[in-house]
């Protein structure tokens, strides 16, 4: 989806629920679901005999209760949070995921335990941990918002998505 045809889909109480296709938000706000927001005034949408705004954030009119937003702990999600670099040297050849604490040593599979790395600095730390090997980390695994990986699914956020994304 190209960030410019993505529009942001909020909840009633404008908390970011998720991205859709200008066509889905369209077909939202047609059907009376959803209320248009803010518009993009550089694009259009047109039929035969009408000109419509071309949405850019719609807010959903009932509330859709979302139980917990969480990121799923999965190897691309450990890339896109990394930037798809190595956590050791800023490489983007060859990644992997390497355990910052050994499975040898009890590390598991979890946010904090988990770093991208290249195939060449995975083989040279080994089976120990990154003091041990003399090689630190760039920067500390955390487990990652929900908001910033709606952020991320559509590239660099736009201007006008900015005041709902950082209100939560």
């Amino acid at each position: 989806m190209l960030i410019r045809n993505s529009v942001l889909v909020l909840n009633q109480d404008y908390q970011p629920v998720s991205i859709c296709s200008a066509q889905r938000a369209f077909v939202l706000t047609f059907l009376r679901k959803a209320e248009l927001l803010v518009d993009n005034p550089d694009l259009r949408m047109r039929s035969v005999s009408q000109d419509f705004r071309f949405p850019s954030v719609i807010r959903l009119y009932r509330y859709i209760h979302i139980p917990y937003k969480k990121v799923n702990l999965t190897r691309q999600n450990i890339f896109r949070r990394d930037g798809n670099r190595c956590a050791y040297c800023g490489s983007r050849d060859s990644l992997t995921i390497d355990h910052v604490v050994p499975k040898s040593e009890g590390g598991r599979d979890t946010w904090y335990n988990l770093i991208t790395a290249c195939q060449g600095c995975n083989s040279r730390k080994g089976s120990r941990t990154p003091e041990q090997a003399g090689m630190p980390l760039k920067h500390e695994p955390f487990r990652p918002s929900f908001v910033m990986f709606l952020s991320n699914f559509a590239g660099n956020i736009r201007d006008d998505w900015k005041p709902y994304l950082y209100m939560s």
